[in-house]
């Protein structure tokens, strides 16, 4: 029997399973959701066993981490496959035309809170390991799995749950399937993403807001002040003006270049899309080389003043504005942190003080496109969708990846199964049966090629 085989002729079961776990409203975020979070970590720990692995739940002082381990194999590669089990809540929930923890399964379609993001894909990883011990009776690596409760919040335990069992997760590559294909049918390995530092940015003039006829002129407006510092941010062509900011910005090579230069991409579609007519940015780049590998800075919410209806004519005292920056290899978010407070600070006009404080910083990771695990994924996606992969950078974060690679020395090895229409973290969450399907193959296919990467 062969993989395909296996995956065909279990198919409703597989299929049956997945559905068991979206039942489970894992909301990390809802206090009021803290067993049924447990209760995904109960439900993941029990089907690594049934596939064979020995599986742990673990405390933290958040929600709880779920390992596994394979037999040990002995001088066989160490592979670690990351995931997670919490979701996002399904708020509004009047958007979802049926209850987001009662999977629907329609048109080859399961709809579910947590389908693509990150159940089905997770499980999909499990169901590969049982695939593949069904048809090879052994698994030719040394096998993990860490699947977490806290990735939609941030992972805040996680950092300090892997340096404190870095022997036990000990890996030279770390499978990551929390993404998506770029575009239906087109097989792809992510090999970069972005870091983070996002910051809150205060500003403060006068005691109180003053009456802007009796004091304009002569009392400083944080408002004003507020929206002069955020256009000093950038120049007229968009290219972010923070003293120091492009420093150590790891430049795109000729092959990186051209790997993103064969991507399936319709400009005109993507503006169509989001319903723009023009997508300015950096000079010099594409617009995928923009979204994916150039730093960006972007306002993301700004208040401050009178926002009520009608008129009241006041200099306003206080005014708030939220600020991310997107990084790229080799940034680092605390030196990008200190940059921009620095800026900030000094372009500061008289009267006005300003506070920076931090709300989150990550570093981006990055694997070499000629890196062994790459040419063994790119093997696996080859011979079960029958094409070369392509290759993609993406825009956003997942910190733990750079933690993988700070704390364990592992490889990051990206390979999503969804689609970018998958609508996670939004009403209606989707997941083709046939992608879930198909995540089970190529994991499979994966463990094998890993297991040989320079074969």
């Amino acid at each position: 029997m062969t993989v395909e085989k296996y995956v065909a002729s279990e198919k409703g079961r597989l299929l049956q399973e997945l559905v068991e776990f979206l039942r489970i409203p894992s909301v990390s975020t809802d206090r009021d959701r803290k067993d049924a979070v447990r209760d995904a970590a109960e439900f993941s720990a029990a089907a690594l066993r049934r596939v064979g692995l020995q599986a742990t739940v673990h405390e933290t002082p958040g929600h709880p981490v779920v390992t596994a381990r394979g037999p040990h194999v002995p001088g066989a590669p160490r592979v670690l496959v990351y995931g997670h089990y919490d979701v996002q809540p399904p708020e509004p929930l009047e958007l979802w035309h049926g209850d987001p923890f009662e999977p629907v399964v329609e048109d080859g379609v399961i709809t579910a809170r947590g389908a693509s993001d990150d159940k089905g894909q997770v499980y999909a990883h499990v169901k590969g390991v049982e695939a593949l011990l069904a048809v090879d009776r052994s698994l030719e690596v040394n096998l993990g799995f860490l699947i977490e409760g806290e990735e939609e919040i941030g992972s805040p335990n996680l950092p300090a749950f892997i340096e404190e069992h870095a022997e036990e997760l000990a890996a030279d590559v770390v499978v990551i399937s929390d993404g998506a294909m770029v575009a239906p049918g087109v097989p792809t390995i992510t090999y970069g993403l972005k870091g983070l530092t996002y910051v809150t940015v205060e500003l403060r003039g006068a005691d109180r807001d003053m009456h802007s006829g009796a004091y304009g002129g002569g009392v400083p407006n944080a408002l004003d002040a507020l929206c002069r510092l955020l256009a000093g941010l950038k120049d007229d062509s968009g290219r972010i003006s923070v003293a120091g900011f492009y420093d150590d910005v790891l430049e795109l090579t000729d092959e990186e270049r051209a790997a993103i230069g064969r991507v399936p991409f319709d400009e005109a579609a993507f503006r169509r899309e989001v319903g723009i007519e023009a997508t300015p940015g950096e000079p010099g780049f594409t617009l995928l080389e923009r979204l994916w590998a150039r730093p960006t800075l972007d306002v993301n919410g700004l208040s401050g003043g009178f926002q009520g209806e009608g008129a009241k004519t006041v200099i306003a005292a206080e005014a708030m504005a939220k600020v991310s920056c997107r990084l790229v290899p080799d940034q680092d978010p605390r030196d990008v942190l200190q940059k921009l407070r620095a800026h900030l600070q000094a372009h500061a006009p008289d009267g006005i003080e300003v506070r920076v404080r931090s709300e989150g910083l990550g570093y981006p990771a990055m694997t070499p496109l000629d890196a062994p695990s790459v040419a063994a994924a790119s093997a696996a996606l080859r011979h079960v969708w029958g094409r070369d992969p392509v290759f993609a950078r993406s825009g956003g974060s997942i910190p733990v990846v750079a933690d993988f690679q700070r704390l364990l020395g592992a490889e990051p090895l990206l390979v999503g199964f969804g689609q970018e229409d998958d609508r996670a973290h939004a009403p209606n969450e989707r997941f083709a049966v046939s992608d879930y399907l198909q995540g089970i193959r190529v994991s499979a296919a994966l463990l094998r090629s890993l297991a040989r990467p320079g074969a």
